[in-house]
């Protein structure tokens, strides 16, 4: 999976945001499909909960169209988010052709309700007649392994319609993805991703233990990272902050940009959710511009190591469950 970022190498000093469209890079997914591998995701900058969940919010479509016309074709986005019609509304403002554009949605399977009608809803919402890549948004909502079988077969069953490209799950963690590998009969279609959380604080393996990222790769499962700058935003001060200040002096880029770097130069396919346009731009410029050496890349996940921080679904995790 490694093999994709060495298309980040490409200087893009200069490059307008149209050009931009052509260096950033794509990974192959297992069933031949491709993932652009840097994304804009439409999750915590852009979301829409209880009464707002009944109106439409023109500032999260023009943050959409923002990310859009400064390159960005990968958009990542969820029910859960809560702006479904927004994402559709920036689809149709960007006037891009639908062919040049990366889509996810993500299910929220509720009681009594099936995958299927979940993911129709999705496509009422956003406007389109397929998705590029569906998610189970995550494995809590199965109460066994029998229901998380269920779903997965529905997953299935939305590929063979052609209506998602690829399909994979988000938030799984190893146990979780066994079960469907041990799937009565087989998996027709094995997931192609397992977009997770993913920083130098949550690296996800367990000392003398687990390793859900080996696991992934063995599994040919790409990796896709949200919330890939959490060690800067959340989770400072902390013992990767020395390295990603030097990195970034050394190559004359952000501190973020190390951090997003740090995943691209791991295989992950990373997503951010900056609204601001010239970061954004700022992004597609420096990313192609330097990649980390290969002892950089693991200094900062040692260093990343002395630290746990978990953003998300810590609901569900032990004050120190680094799994």
């Amino acid at each position: 999976m490694n093999s994709a970022t060495s298309n980040f190498e490409v200087d893009a000093s200069g490059v307008s945001p149209k050009q931009l469209h052509g260096i950033i890079p794509s990974l192959k997914l297992a069933d031949g499909n491709e993932i652009p591998m840097l994304g804009y995701g439409l999750g915590t900058a852009n979301y829409k909960s209880g009464a707002a969940l009944d109106t439409i919010s023109e500032p999260i479509i023009a943050a959409t169209v923002t990310a859009l016309s400064a390159g960005y074709t990968h958009l990542d986005g969820a029910e859960a988010y809560g702006n479904e019609t927004e994402l559709g509304r920036a689809i149709k403002q960007s006037k891009l052709p639908r062919s040049q554009l990366f889509i996810t949605t993500k299910t929220t399977v509720r009681a009594g309700e099936t995958v299927t009608q979940a993911f129709n809803r999705s496509l009422e919402k956003l406007g389109l007649d397929y998705v590029d890549l569906y998610l189970l948004h995550s494995p809590f909502f199965a109460k066994n392994a029998e229901e998380l079988h269920q779903a997965w077969r529905e997953m299935e069953k939305i590929k063979d319609s052609g209506m998602a490209k690829s399909i994979g799950v988000s938030n799984f963690l190893i146990e979780h993805l066994q079960t469907l590998f041990d799937i009565p009969g087989g998996l027709q279609y094995p997931p192609v991703v397992n977009q997770i959380e993913y920083h130098p604080y949550l690296q996800h393996v367990v000392e003398g233990g687990q390793d859900l990222i080996a696991y992934c790769r063995e599994k040919h499962i790409a990796i896709e990272a949200y919330s890939p700058l959490t060690a800067i935003t959340k989770a400072s001060p902390g013992p990767v902050d020395p390295i990603y200040t030097k990195l970034a002096k050394k190559y004359g880029v952000s501190e973020a940009e190390v951090a997003l770097r740090w995943c691209l130069d791991q295989g992950i396919v990373t997503l951010t959710t900056s609204s601001n346009e010239e970061r954004l731009k700022g992004y597609l410029k420096k990313l192609p511009s330097f990649k980390l050496t290969p002892k950089e890349v693991e200094d900062i996940a040692a260093a990343g190591k002395e630290k746990h921080y978990r953003q998300f679904w810590t609901q569900k995790f032990d004050a120190n469950d680094r799994r």
